[in-house]
């Protein structure tokens, strides 16, 4: 990206820019060519990270929760903690983005993953794993919040197939935490600390793409005052004001309707990755097996994370996804409900599917706005409000099952939670912006 500060022209009278060679980035600049090469693969190597903290605990939660005397209850506290920190830490992405830049807040990002996951281990109580894991969550969280905001920002005549790269580069590793952990552990002894801490070694990894791009600020605040991002076309021809970007998010129908789908969706696929495994070991299914369960649910991501987003760039309206995402989701936890043990593995595909409406909701937000400032502010408050949204969902589900004695009312809770996203998300996928609604 070059170092000189451009001149913006009017908005009014700036052409549009034709997509090629070197991408256009969102103040007018140009990336060079050795970061277009390099943010694929920090993206890659990021989205990698971004769930092992997650599923890895999900696979060992009996064994974590019995060896720190944890209840049902406070096991349903420790997996509402993710989207808890995913609100609290993702709302302040946009700030530090604007004063270090979007690359440097990831890789600090995958430097506090790292930092957590092997800390996480060295707990000898409660509270110090919780304050491990936020740590890891915290990076997790801002990271979040700039994936799309840096596709947006190097990619933009390729947002959906550059969303898709990294969604399906973020099933994979939730899939491969899920699938492998118990086997690890089992592997290295059977200790969960060292079947937990080694997913650090995946992080370390990940910071090292993003070092290069640390000097790359350029534009950055200029970006957030609202400059069009290049190759962004507006629905009516002409630039966005960039007064109109700076309206409150809370005052855009399109922004609450993305922001309740985000959370909707975030409910029903932490509830999956904190509860599954133990449905499943519950209903009688051996634990390594009920690890394979979830990792099979998480892998569906893999090809349909790429898939989706491309479908839905391609379509003026996302509902009839949105719909037949969570219709999916309803069969597969009526399934899960009536013959959890008997028809697992159909139902951990179905579940799997449904859960796809991950990469369908960070795919519309970048498609909900026309700027690159539009995007970061859309980005930080659908994923911050939609955690928000999610964290009584896992916790909840703890205190059904510890008072309910079974998982018939907490599935019936999951299932029933599948009829609002569809409508949310039906609204969220309307063919309009936020800058519209200004």
């Amino acid at each position: 990206m070059s170092d000189e500060p451009k001149t913006l022209e009017p908005a009014a009278t700036r052409p549009v820019s034709t997509p090629g060679p070197p991408t256009p980035t969102p103040d007018g600049g140009r990336a060079a060519r050795w970061a277009l090469v390099l943010v694929p693969v920090g993206l890659v190597l990021a989205a990698l990270n971004l769930r092992p903290a997650i599923t890895s605990l999900g696979a060992l939660l009996e064994e974590v929760s019995a060896d720190l005397h944890m209840s049902g209850t406070v096991a349903g506290v420790l997996t509402s903690v993710p989207p808890l920190c995913f609100a609290a830490f993702g709302i302040t992405a946009p700030r530090l983005a604007r004063r270090f830049g979007p690359a440097a807040v990831v890789c600090a990002g995958m430097a506090a993953i790292c930092a957590g996951l092997l800390l996480r281990p060295f707990a000898t109580g409660t509270a110090a794993f919780l304050a491990a894991s936020a740590l890891a969550l915290m990076g997790i969280a801002v990271s979040n919040v700039l994936m799309p905001v840096i596709v947006k920002r190097y990619f933009p005549d390729r947002i959906g197939s550059m969303t898709g790269l990294y969604s399906m580069a973020l099933a994979l590793g939730t899939s491969l935490a899920a699938a492998l952990t118990v086997p690890m552990t089992d592997a290295l002894g059977g200790d969960w600390r060292i079947g937990l801490g080694v997913w650090g070694a995946l992080a370390a990894l990940a910071v090292l793409p993003w070092l290069p791009l640390l000097r790359d600020r350029t534009g950055a605040a200029r970006t957030e005052r609202g400059a069009p991002a290049s190759g962004s076309v507006p629905a009516s021809g002409s630039a966005p004001a960039a007064g109109a970007a700076a309206r409150p998010m809370v005052r855009s129908r399109t922004a609450w309707a993305l922001a309740c789908f985000f959370g909707l969706q975030a409910t029903g696929a932490y509830i999956t990755m904190g509860w599954m495994p133990q449905i499943f070991r519950d209903a009688g299914v051996p634990a390594s097996t009920a690890g394979v369960l979830l990792a099979v649910t998480m892998v569906m991501g893999v090809p349909l994370a790429f898939v989706i987003p491309r479908l839905a760039t391609r379509m003026r309206n996302q509902a009839p996804i949105v719909i037949a995402l969570g219709s999916c989701g309803l069969v597969g936890y009526t399934g899960l409900f009536l013959a959890p043990a008997g028809g697992a593995w159909a139902w951990a595909v179905l579940l799997g599917i449904s859960n796809c409406a991950f990469p369908l909701a960070l795919t519309m937000i970048g498609m909900r706005s026309r700027t690159g400032a539009g995007v970061v502010r859309l980005s930080a408050f659908a994923q911050s409000v939609g955690y928000l949204i999610s964290i009584p969902g896992p916790l909840l589900v703890g205190v059904l099952y510890q008072h309910s004695g079974g998982w018939g009312v907490p599935i019936a809770l999951m299932g029933g939670l599948m009829v609002p996203q569809m409508i949310v998300g039906s609204l969220a996928g309307r063919d309009r912006t936020i800058e519209d609604e200004s």
